[in-house]
C-alpha cells in the first residue's frame, strides 16, 4: 500500500482501533456513569497502570484524591468537567490541574495535567461515551518553576496547549467516526437477526424474494438488488428485481443464462463473490455491465452466491447509486445475509420436491370414476397453495358387486405424509369392504372400522359414502335412488333440476376412528338433471370465516352455476371458491342424465 491506497488503487480503510492504541497522547474512554471501558497505551504508560486494573472500574475508585493534600481540587474539578460534558453534549476543556495519582506502594505521586473531556454522541444526539484526554504536563510545570522566565513559560505553555487541543479534536473526530461506523454495523446486524425470523417463515421463493427485496436490502442501505434462482433444468437463472431498478431493468434482466458474464450469473454458476465498488470497476468487469448501469442507475455492485454445502442455488445481487467501498465488516454482514437466504431457499426447494412426490402419490390414489349409464360423474383434487405437505383428502367412485355405484368423499386429519399413508389405507380398505359386503353405507362404515382396528390403523377421518342405483326400484325410471351415510363430514349439496339447491343436512354420525357406534342411512330420489355435490372442507373453510358461511356460499354458487355441463360446473365452482385454498380440496359431482 502506498499513499493511503490499497493494491486496487482504492483508499485504504482506516483502522481506528490501531490509531487509538498507538496515539502518543493518553486517552481514556468512559461510560456516562464514569466507568472505564477503554484506555490506550499512552494512558497506561502515563498512569503506570494495566488495562486489567482499569477496565470495568469507576474512574475515581481507581484514582482517588490524595489524603495528604486535603486542599487539592483535582478530583472534584475533573468530576464536574466530565459531568458537564455528559450533560451538555459539548467538549469541556479544563484549566491546569494538580491531580496526584497512587504510586502502587500506598503513597501518591504529584502530577499536573491539562485535561479535556469530549462527549461521543449517537445518531439521536444522546451521549453514549466520554473521551477523556489528560495531557501530562508535570515536566513542563517543574521546568517553568526552575527557569523563572514567566513570559517564555506562558507562551510555551499556551502553544503546547493549543497543539494538544488541536490534536485531541482531530483524534476525537476520528474516534467518533469509528464509533458511528460500529453503531451502523450493529444496527445492520440487529436488523438481520430480525430478518432471519422472517426468512424462517417463508413458504415459497416468492415470499423469500419479498423479504429480501423489501427489508433486507434496506437494512444494507442499498438502492436495489435481485435474487436469482437456478431453474430446475440448471441452465437458466430466474431473477426477481426490486421495483427501484425500474421496469426496463426488471423486464430485461428477468432471466439470465446461468453461464453468462454478469455478476449474478458468475456468482450463481462459479460460486464467486463479486465486489464492484464504483462505475469504473463495474464497466471493467464485463461489457454487459454498461447496459446494467445505464438501465438501473446504480454503479456499485456486490453479487454473492447462494450456497448450501457444495450446492449452488442462485445468487444475491445488491446495488448502490454512488461509489461504495466495501469494508471488512460490511463484507461479513453481506455474507451472513446471503447465507441466511441460501438456507431458506434450500428449505423451500426441499419441501417443494417433497410435496411434488407426495402429491404425485396422492393423485395416483385418486382414480378416475367408472362410466355409468344414466349418470355423469366428475372429480377434482386441488392441493393447498401454502402447505408444504399434502393432506389426507380423497374421493372415490366404483361399482359395487351388486351393481350399485359407490361414491366416497373423505378427509383424514393432518397435513403430512402420515395423513397421506392413513388416507391410502382407509381408501383401499373401504373399497374392499364395500365390494365384499354389498351392504348399505352405514354397514360399510361399521365393517371399515372393524377392519381398521384389526389392521392397527389408528387415525380419525370424516367421510360420506353413497350408493346410487339407476333406475330405482319404483317410481320414475329415469330417476336415481341415493342412499348415504355421513360420518362427521360437511353435508352434501343437492341441486334440483329447477336450479334450487339445498344441503343434505342430517345429524352427522361420529368420525371414523371414534369407535364402533351405530350409524344411520338416509335415502332420497334424484330426479333427472339433479346434481349431487360431495366435497371436503377445504372448499368451504377459511381462516377468517365460519365454516357455515362457506357452506352457504357453496350452496348459492352451485345453484347459480348448475346450468353448466358437469365438467365446466366443477371448474367454475373451484375458480369462484378456491382462488388460493387454505387447505386441500377434493370434489366429486354426480348428475343424473
Amino acid at each position: 500500500m502506498r499513499d493511503g491506497r490499497d493494491r486496487a488503487g482504492e483508499p485504504a480503510a482506516v483502522d481506528h482501533a490501531r490509531i487509538f492504541a498507538a496515539a502518543p497522547s493518553p486517552y481514556l474512554v468512559l461510560t456516562p456513569d464514569l466507568v472505564i471501558v477503554e484506555a490506550n497505551e499512552a494512558y497506561l504508560r502515563a498512569t503506570a497502570r494495566t488495562r486489567e486494573e482499569l477496565l470495568g472500574r469507576e474512574l475515581f475508585a481507581v484514582f482517588p484524591a490524595n489524603p495528604d493534600h486535603p486542599e487539592g481540587s483535582g478530583v472534584p474539578n475533573l468530576r464536574a468537567s466530565l459531568l458537564r460534558a455528559r450533560d451538555t453534549g459539548l467538549p469541556d476543556t479544563m484549566a491546569l490541574q494538580r491531580y496526584d495519582i497512587p504510586d502502587g506502594t500506598g503513597g501518591f505521586v504529584r502530577r499536573y495535567w491539562s485535561p479535556m473531556n469530549v462527549p461521543i454522541l449517537d445518531d439521536h444526539g444522546r451521549v453514549v461515551l466520554l473521551l477523556h484526554r489528560p495531557e501530562d504536563v508535570t515536566d513542563f510545570v517543574q521546568e517553568r518553576r526552575r527557569s523563572g522566565d514567566e513570559q517564555a513559560r506562558g507562551e510555551t505553555f499556551r502553544r503546547r496547549m493549543e497543539e494538544a487541543e488541536a490534536d485531541l479534536y482531530a483524534r476525537a473526530r476520528e474516534l467518533r467516526g469509528a464509533l458511528e461506523a460500529q453503531a451502523v454495523a450493529n444496527r445492520r446486524l440487529a436488523t438481520l437477526v430480525d430478518l432471519a425470523a422472517d426468512l424462517a417463515g417463508c413458504e415459497s421463493v416468492a415470499e423469500l424474494t419479498e423479504v429480501v427485496v423489501d427489508r433486507g436490502l434496506g437494512a444494507l442501505d442499498a438502492d436495489g438488488g435481485a435474487v436469482a434462482v437456478r431453474d430446475d433444468d440448471g441452465d437458466l437463472l430466474r431473477l426477481t428485481l426490486t421495483d427501484s431498478l425500474g421496469g426496463v431493468a426488471r423486464a430485461r434482466f428477468a432471466e439470465l443464462p446461468l453461464t453468462g458474464p454478469l455478476p449474478s450469473s458468475v456468482s450463481a454458476y462459479a460460486g464467486h463473490t463479486v465486489f464492484l465498488p464504483d462505475r469504473a470497476a463495474a464497466l471493467d468487469f464485463t461489457a454487459g455491465m454498461a447496459d446494467v448501469v445505464a438501465s438501473t442507475g446504480l454503479e456499485a455492485w456486490a453479487a454473492l452466491p447462494l450456497r448450501v454445502g457444495e450446492r449452488l442455488l442462485g445468487s444475491l445481487t445488491v446495488g448502490w447509486r454512488a461509489p461504495h467501498p466495501f469494508t471488512p465488516r460490511e463484507v461479513e454482514v453481506l455474507g451472513a445475509f446471503a447465507a441466511q437466504c441460501a438456507q431458506t431457499l434450500d428449505r423451500i426447494r426441499v419441501h417443494r420436491e417433497q410435496r411434488r412426490t407426495s402429491e404425485t402419490l396422492q393423485r395416483s390414489l385418486l382414480s378416475d370414476p367408472p362410466p355409468v349409464a344414466g349418470l355423469d360423474i366428475a372429480v377434482r383434487y386441488h392441493p393447498a397453495v401454502e402447505h408444504e405437505q399434502v393432506g389426507g383428502d380423497w374421493y372415490d367412485a366404483f361399482r359395487a358387486a351388486d351393481g350399485a355405484t359407490t361414491l366416497v368423499i373423505g378427509d383424514v386429519t393432518g397435513h403430512d405424509r402420515a395423513a397421506l399413508v392413513a388416507m391410502a389405507q382407509i381408501r383401499n380398505t373401504l373399497r374392499g369392504v364395500a365390494y365384499v359386503l354389498g351392504e348399505p353405507p352405514a354397514a360399510i362404515f361399521a365393517g371399515l372400522e372393524r377392519a381398521l382396528r384389526g389392521l392397527g390403523v389408528s387415525t380419525f377421518a370424516s367421510a360420506v359414502v353413497g350408493h346410487v342405483r339407476v333406475p330405482p326400484a319404483s317410481g320414475d325410471p329415469r330417476a336415481a335412488h341415493l342412499t348415504w351415510c355421513n360420518a362427521g363430514h360437511p353435508p352434501p349439496v343437492l341441486v334440483h333440476p329447477d336450479g334450487t339447491a339445498r344441503l343434505l343436512a342430517t345429524d352427522p354420525d361420529p368420525l371414523l376412528g371414534v369407535g364402533p357406534l351405530p350409524r344411520r342411512d338416509h335415502e332420497l330420489l334424484l330426479a333427472p338433471g339433479a346434481t349431487l355435490l360431495l366435497y371436503t372442507d377445504g372448499l368451504v373453510e377459511r381462516r377468517d370465516t365460519l365454516i357455515d358461511v362457506g357452506v352457504e356460499r357453496l350452496r348459492e354458487a352451485a345453484a347459480r352455476l348448475c346450468h353448466l355441463p358437469l365438467e365446466p360446473f366443477c371448474d367454475a365452482l373451484l375458480a369462484e371458491l378456491t382462488a388460493e385454498p387454505d387447505d386441500d380440496v377434493a370434489l366429486l359431482a354426480l348428475r343424473v342424465g
